[in-house]
């Protein structure tokens, strides 16, 4: 079974992060698995974002959203299952595969947001990247 469960959470969008959770929490309490919470800021220390931000802001915002989604996690995963937070930068597809890459997870669990017919139809969505670009087993969950 899996070890260690990367899952994606996008902090404006509970509604849709809180049934990944739940469901990496089942299957962390079937297998002894750990559970890492990732949540991916536009990339703010970019060169042409950086100069509208002093580093102090971008720093304190990162710090901010660590501390959101550690009041996530605590909402949303239970003592009994170990779990870790972490930010990462950049576009949300790239960050998720590098955080994945980087912790040695054996599973991403992320949620898929409603799409239009039209927008399915265009550039393809964050879990469509994730799917492709990972070199671990991704589950989507519809919403």
């Amino acid at each position: 079974m899996y070890k260690h469960i990367l899952v994606p959470v996008d902090l404006n969008d509970e509604s849709f992060a809180d049934k990944a959770v739940d469901h990496a929490v089942w299957l962390a309490s079937q297998s002894g698995a750990k559970i890492h919470l990732l949540t991916v800021l536009p990339g703010i220390h970019n060169s042409m974002v950086a100069s509208y931000f002093p580093e102090d802001a971008a720093n304190k915002m990162k710090r901010d959203m660590k501390r959101n989604l550690q009041g996530f996690a605590d909402k949303y995963v239970p003592k009994t299952i170990a779990c870790e937070v972490s930010i990462a930068e950049g576009k949300p597809y790239k960050g998720i595969i590098k955080t994945a890459e980087r912790i040695g997870c054996d599973l991403i669990v992320m949620p898929s947001h409603k799409r239009s017919r039209v927008n399915k139809m265009m550039l393809g969505s964050v879990a469509a990247k994730v799917l492709e670009g990972a070199t671990v087993h991704v589950m989507v969950l519809k919403p």
